[in-house]
C-alpha cells in the first residue's frame, strides 16, 4: 500500500516577526547613515590639519636654523673669537627683531622671531585662513642652578598655527652651541 506523504505545516513569518525585523533593520540603517554623514562632513579636516602641521614644521625649522650669537648680526664683533658674552658686543643681541642699520633682514638670530606670520621666510603667503604665532623665550629649565647650559644659552620656541577654530602647536628648543657663527 502506498501511503501519502505527510504534509508539512507551512512555515512563514508572523506579523510580529515581520514588524520586529523592519524595526531592527531601520535602526541599523539610520546608524550607518549617521556615521557616513559625519564622515562626509569632516572629511576635509585631515587635509587642513596636515597643511597646518606642514606650516608649523616649516616655521619651526626656519627659527631653529637661524643663528644664535652673542652679538647682533650687524655687529663687527659678531664673529670675533674674543667675544665671549653679550658684554663684549657693540650691539648686543636682544629678544625681538632688530631694525638696526646694516641688517638686511630683521630676523638674523633665533631670538628675533616672535609675532604673527601669514607668510613664510621667502615671502610666500600661507593658504587663506592660516596664520602662525611664533614665541621665543629664554627657558629656565636649562638655566637652573648647577645646569650645564646657562639660562641665556637656551631658548624655547613655540609655533601655533591657527586655521579656523582649530590649531596645531609645536614646541622646540635651541641651544647656543656656536655663539660666534654667522
Amino acid at each position: 500500500m502506498c501511503s501519502k506523504p505527510a504534509r508539512r505545516k507551512q512555515a512563514g513569518l508572523s506579523m510580529v516577526e515581520l514588524v520586529m525585523f523592519i524595526v531592527i533593520v531601520g535602526i541599523a540603517v539610520v546608524g550607518v547613515l549617521q556615521v557616513l554623514g559625519m564622515g562626509a562632513r569632516s572629511s576635509p579636516d585631515p587635509m587642513r590639519r596636515k597643511q597646518a602641521l606642514a606650516i608649523a614644521e616649516s616655521m619651526m625649522e626656519e627659527v631653529r636654523l637661524a643663528h644664535f650669537t652673542f652679538c647682533d648680526g650687524s655687529d663687527p664683533k659678531a664673529e670675533d673669537p674674543a667675544t665671549l658674552s653679550e658684554a663684549d658686543c657693540t650691539i648686543p643681541e636682544g629678544m625681538g627683531p632688530e631694525l638696526a642699520a646694516g641688517n638686511v633682514r630683521p630676523f638674523d638670530n633665533v631670538n628675533d622671531y616672535g609675532g604673527i606670520y601669514t607668510t613664510d621666510a621667502a615671502g610666500n603667503s600661507f593658504p587663506t585662513g592660516y596664520s602662525a604665532v611664533v614665541t621665543v623665550v629664554q627657558d629656565s629649565t636649562f638655566g637652573a642652578a648647577g645646569a650645564v647650559v646657562p639660562q641665556a644659552a637656551a631658548l624655547r620656541i613655540t609655533v601655533v598655527v591657527t586655521y579656523g577654530a582649530d590649531n596645531v602647536t609645536l614646541d622646540g628648543y635651541r641651544a647656543r652651541y656656536a655663539p660666534r657663527s654667522l
